[in-house]
């Protein structure tokens, strides 16, 4: 098995790709052992000293660490994902949804309904598959008083550039096809 690693716009991400589907459906973050409890591929690299978050996408891993170095870990996050895709066991347990964002938590007015699903419909055609390609991922979070509310996930979450992402990235999408957006601001 041969796993790729690609440089995130983030210095402490890291994306790795295993050359077959990670996961089907929505991606998962975990910031912790305790959030990934339901993952063995992620209580497994949050075993290597230094992780401190892992993101699961559809065909990549994000590993996010502090204090130690890539070239001291980086061999030791390869082996846990490549051991991993070997022993075939799951990434996820059966029917869990931890690390999903919770529609539950969105917030905006109903009469903005239709400006909530422009939005969401952009952010997912739009926004999502670039962001991916950076090791991360963007969360609708909410839309008050034309403000929108995202949520950074994986290498977009404590990105230097994330700031400018949202500002000069999707801000200026949103405000071009969606009258009635002022601003985007990160949760």
């Amino acid at each position: 098995m041969f796993i790729q690693t690609e440089a995130t716009p983030n210095p402490a991400t890291l994306k790795f790709l295993p050359g077959r589907e990670v996961l089907s459906g929505e991606p998962r973050e975990f910031r912790s052992a305790t959030d990934a409890a339901a993952s063995p591929l992620g209580i497994s690299l949050f075993s290597v000293p230094g992780v401190t978050g892992v993101f699961l996408g559809t065909d990549f891993i994000s590993v996010t660490k502090e204090g130690a170095e890539w070239s001291h870990i980086k061999p030791a996050i390869l082996g846990v994902i490549m051991e991993h895709f070997l022993s075939g066991k799951p990434v996820l347990a059966e029917g869990d949804q931890s690390g999903i964002a919770d529609p539950d938590e969105e917030f905006f007015d109903e009469a903005d309904a239709g400006m909530v699903e422009v939005i969401k419909e952009l952010l997912a055609t739009r926004v999502r598959p670039a962001v991916a390609m950076d090791g991360g991922d963007i969360i609708f979070r909410g839309f008050k008083e034309g403000i929108v509310y995202l949520q950074m996930q994986g290498a977009c979450s404590g990105c230097p550039s994330s700031t400018a992402t949202l500002k000069n990235g999707i801000e200026n999408l949103l405000r071009h096809f969606v009258p009635g957006v002022e601003e985007v601001q990160q949760v």
